[in-house]
């Protein structure tokens, strides 16, 4: 969101005409990005700019798309833009610091998502807590993952990703009580996949629960005979 003079925050009131005309552009690019179809998008994004330079959602998009298109220079050009003219837009922020995690920059990208969670009215919190675990574990800061996820998980249950993913280091730690209680919740619902089947089978195997540890087996063979977590199971590979 746009900010005014000082550390006003702009409301709907203060939209210019060149700014609703930009966010009409804009939407429209964020629509054919959801698409797929980037080249349509970056066009309705000139036209958004061209309407108002100083558009920083536009910047945030534009980010996005080049780097969906693999073009790190003006990827990370346009993030910066984006966070230059609005310093408090959490959401630019968050898709920098993923930019600069996607290409192993994690001591920066650690910062950067400090930054976007530091505004008190973000409400995506949970999403950006996600991505800076993921991010941690990637770089090797599997205790501090752990917290982080926890805190992701704390405000959003509900997401498999996140439960997954502490579940998977809790496993790797060798907390496997603390493992089952997560990746049960994921294959008791209706959001199992391959990873968190297999995930299910080691803890299970760990903690000498062969029925449990067969019922997910099967479960896996049936669902994703094609994995290459059933295969493995098929073949008795643990990796552990």
């Amino acid at each position: 969101m746009p900010t005014g003079s000082g550390n006003e925050v702009q409301t709907a009131s203060d939209e210019t005409d060149a700014r609703r005309r930009a966010r009409l552009r804009l939407e429209l690019a964020a629509s054919y990005y959801e698409q797929g179809q980037t080249t349509v998008a970056l066009d309705e994004l000139k036209q958004a700019l061209n309407l108002d330079p100083n558009y920083a959602d536009a910047y945030n998009l534009r980010g996005l798309i080049y780097m969906r298109l693999n073009d790190l220079k003006l990827s990370e050009e346009s993030f910066r833009r984006a966070i230059s003219i609005n310093p408090r837009d959490a959401s630019a922020l968050h898709n920098y610091g993923w930019f600069l995690c996607q290409n192993g920059r994690y001591p920066e990208s650690q910062r950067v998502f400090s930054q976007a969670l530091a505004n008190p009215l973000y409400l995506d919190r949970a999403k950006t807590l996600l991505a800076q675990g993921l991010c941690e574990a990637r770089a090797g800061q599997r205790e501090q993952a752990e917290s982080t996820l926890t805190r992701a998980y704390e405000l959003d249950a509900a997401n498999p990703v996140t439960g997954y993913n502490l579940a998977l280091l809790l496993y790797l730690r060798g907390e496997y009580t603390r493992a089952q209680f997560y990746i049960r919740r994921i294959n008791n619902s209706g959001l199992a996949n391959a990873e968190s089947l297999w995930l299910g089978v080691r803890v299970e195997r760990r903690m000498n629960n062969p029925e449990a540890m067969l019922q997910l087996g099967e479960q896996l063979k049936r669902r994703f005979p094609e994995s290459k977590e059933a295969l493995a199971y098929g073949r008795g590979t643990f990796n552990d």
